[in-house]
């Protein structure tokens, strides 16, 4: 099956097609949403749920995520929605809230409130005491009734102790991804976050003995002061270290959207070519290491859910990035948080303040979102199935959507023409399949279907394919 044939690395290809685009973690993407969806809007998706979406929204258990926003440190190369600071008053004050938001958005929740997917991310989530993480649980618990399922946590092993690792395994989370960037000293000097292997391998040991079935190690490539030779050091510790996943993310260097990102020098970041050689150099590290290429940046041992959805055509792409469950309704709660409900998507307020005065009115703190038209939604099923299965059966399409696909995307076929002689993507009878050599460049492929984007609206905002 398409999803285990090998990566083929062009670097002409490459150089040619790296271009700014989306992840595709939604689409339409996050910077179209509009501010003429609020909270009311929100509100009136929650209590129509079931009766807008059909019995699935009944049957089909929920994901659900949190955003914790605090973090010790400063990592310089970090786009997340952060507040770093080392008082604990304040993780407190926004637990608080972040039960008033449980509340407030359980009490309008039309269908089932069963869940069996729970995401913390940031931020760093074990920035949170283990007492704040058990009192988190319990009071989500309170609102949600929580189903055995996948329970994953973003982890800073520099924030964790055995103990904090053994109240999560106790709290049912069995998937922890840790953040590792680079081994490296220089490299770890040069973005602020230095974190030793021994730290690393320990949080990996000890989640190892209290349950955790599933470990992803994050690496990023295209930092200051790398290299190719050192970044292998970094992929042999890596693999000496055995994680079920790996996600090797190519750094975007955006300080005019992310200001932590103006401390580093970009006299030290790696040239063009010489990051397409450390990413080049890592795929098949990893590939001939035994782990299989899910896609884009992600990587999995054969025996992984991950690995096991792609063989079966099972992926499913969120907010989260790969994933193994269903396309189900992800509610999602803290500062910038956004949430999937049925044909909707909305996101929280992005500071605290707001966020607190939100909250203390009682309010749902949406600041913008979407309802997406049919168009939308063809169009993301048609991303959907490029990004997480490399092939589409245009026949499915027809039926789903009932329109003619070769009428209806004529200009994305003809464009798929040009990809189809650059040896990127097969074009036969009912099928659009992703080459090996296109895998690597699929962001490109789903990119012909972005509406959006085909007016030439934004690209700016988005980082570089590779």
């Amino acid at each position: 099956m398409l999803p285990l044939a090998p990566v083929l690395i062009d670097a002409s290809l490459v150089r040619k097609y790296d271009k700014p685009g989306p992840r595709y973690t939604s689409y339409p993407t996050a910077d179209r949403f509009i501010e003429a969806y609020d909270m009311r809007t929100h509100q009136t998706t929650l209590r129509q749920r079931s009766v807008a979406w059909g019995p699935a929204a009944n049957v089909q258990p929920l994901s659900l995520y949190i955003h914790v926003p605090f973090c010790n440190t400063i990592c310089y190369y970090c786009g997340c929605n952060k507040v770093v600071t080392k008082d604990h008053g304040r993780s407190a004050k926004y637990l608080r809230y972040l039960d008033r938001e449980f509340s407030l958005v359980a009490s309008m929740l039309e269908g089932n409130r069963r869940a069996e997917q729970v995401h913390l991310g940031g931020g760093t989530p074990t920035f949170l005491s283990s007492e704040e993480l058990r009192t988190m649980m319990r009071q989500l618990g309170e609102h949600f009734e929580l189903l055995p399922g996948e329970y994953a946590i973003e982890i800073d092993p520099r924030t964790v102790d055995d103990e904090k690792i053994a109240a999560l395994g106790q709290l049912g989370f069995n998937r922890m991804s840790l953040g590792v960037q680079d081994f490296n000293a220089e490299v770890q000097q040069a973005v602020n976050r230095i974190q030793s292997e021994e730290e690393t391998a320990r949080a990996i040991e000890v989640a190892r003995k209290h349950g955790v079935t599933s470990i992803n190690i994050d690496l990023i490539y295209g930092l200051p002061k790398q290299t190719v030779f050192g970044f292998d050091h970094t992929l042999d510790r890596v693999l000496a270290l055995k994680p079920d996943r790996i996600a090797l993310y190519s750094y975007a260097h955006l300080p005019s959207m992310f200001k932590p990102q103006r401390r580093i020098n970009p006299d030290e970041l790696p040239s063009a070519d010489a990051k397409l050689q450390i990413m080049t150099h890592a795929i098949h590290k990893l590939t001939n290491a035994g782990y299989v290429f899910i896609g884009m940046d992600h990587f999995a041992l054969p025996h992984d859910e991950l690995a096991v959805a792609a063989r079966h055509a099972g992926l499913h792409r969120n907010f989260q990035g790969y994933s193994t469950h269903a396309d189900s309704d992800l509610i999602a709660f803290g500062i910038s948080a956004i949430s999937k409900v049925g044909a909707t998507y909305s996101q929280n307020v992005k500071t605290l303040d707001e966020y607190y005065d939100r909250l203390d009115r009682a309010e749902l703190p949406v600041m913008r979102g979407i309802e997406l038209t049919a168009d939308d939604l063809l169009r993301r099923a048609v991303i959907q199935s490029i990004m997480c299965h490399f092939e589409l059966s245009i026949e499915s399409i027809e039926i789903a959507h009932l329109i003619r696909f070769d009428e209806y995307f004529a200009d994305e076929l003809e464009r798929l023409h040009e990809l189809a002689t650059e040896g990127l993507v097969t074009l036969e009878p009912g099928w659009i399949s992703v080459t090996p050599r296109g895998r690597l460049l699929v962001r490109t492929i789903a990119m012909v279907f972005d509406r959006y984007l085909s007016r030439g609206e934004h690209r700016e905002r988005f980082s570089k394919v590779i």
